[in-house]
């Protein structure tokens, strides 16, 4: 049980995880409940179980692989004290989220060359915002970065991204209402790269009807990134709200279909009880959680931490 007594035996605990999750780690209260209460473990203890990681938006498809693993190792190691499994259930969620390698969450960067993050997602997931709080990261690590507002049909889009342009101290380079999307990414490049710019973060439309449209514009966008920049875009970041739970998922779905997304940020986790998202997203899509929003301030993006996130939900536990 190397993972858990490696968390639980020498973690310092990150206060924004901890307030981040405190809603999700309140749904999670009851299993505290149910395994020192339960004298046996049967099947109406894994029942049980199902039912709570179910609520957690751990996603059904993986609470069944889940608990079906439990269930072998609990029959492997002849396990019978239903106060055992709470160890066990750790280790279980470091496995599926870990698959045999500690991932890399930093961002892929390219040293002396011009970084191209491209953010998809739909209307109202956090985008924008996401993008603001990222630029001031980046920048206070000594990078010149670029906003990019490449999404010319939401009705406001540009102008919120100027107002986080203003806010993080960054440049945004933009085009008008209506204009193509991959006309803006092309002229902020060469802009970009006239002024030996570091990092361009570039917003994109979230709301397109169609998966075809979809593919078709993160397809020429592109294109017309890699005329000029071979190994750009460096990351095609997904951006999720938390708080919608399964519908989130589908949203993984369909641009992991539509477009190369190389990680997840997950917005608002703070303000849900369903955090369970995290596992259900790597287990499922085989993507990484890049960064996760804990809070409103400019300063409540962080690098995601599957270490303080597990920490983070079973504190009380130990």
């Amino acid at each position: 049980m190397g993972l858990f007594k490696k968390l639980f035996g020498k973690k310092q605990k990150n206060d924004k995880y901890a307030l981040g999750l405190h809603k999700t780690k309140e749904n999670l209260g009851d299993l505290k409940e149910i395994l020192s209460q339960s004298k046996v473990i049967n099947d109406d203890l894994f029942d049980a179980l199902e039912d709570i990681f179910i609520q957690a938006d751990i996603g059904v498809d993986t609470v069944v692989y889940f608990i079906e693993s439990l269930r072998a190792d609990v029959e492997n190691k002849h396990i019978t004290d239903p106060n055992d499994l709470a160890e066990m259930i750790v280790d279980k969620m470091f496995e599926i989220y870990l698959k045999g390698d500690l991932l890399n969450t930093e961002l892929n960067y390219d040293e002396g060359e011009l970084n191209v993050y491209l953010f998809v997602g739909v209307n109202g997931v956090g985008k924008t915002t996401t993008i603001g709080k990222l630029a001031k990261q980046l920048q206070n690590e000594g990078k010149k970065v670029m906003m990019v507002a490449g999404d010319t049909f939401r009705a406001g889009a540009i102008e919120q991204l100027k107002i986080w342009g203003q806010r993080s101290n960054t440049f945004v380079f933009s085009k008008g209402e209506g204009s193509d999307p991959s006309s803006v990414i092309y002229d902020a490049i060469e802009l970009a790269k006239k002024e030996k710019y570091d990092i361009i973060l570039c917003d994109t439309a979230g709301r397109l009807q169609t998966k075809v449209n979809l593919m078709k514009e993160l397809e020429k966008m592109k294109r017309v990134i890699q005329k000029t920049l071979p190994n750009a875009p460096q990351e095609t970041l997904l951006v999720i709200d938390a708080t919608t739970g399964q519908n989130g998922m589908r949203q993984a779905e369909v641009f992991k279909e539509a477009t190369d997304v190389s990680g997840i940020i997950l917005t608002k986790l703070d303000g849900t009880a369903k955090g369970g998202i995290v596992l259900a997203i790597r287990h499922l899509y085989d993507l990484p959680i890049k960064y996760v929003g804990l809070g409103e301030k400019i300063d409540d993006l962080v690098y995601f931490d599957i270490e303080q996130y597990i920490y983070g939900l079973f504190e009380d536990f130990f």
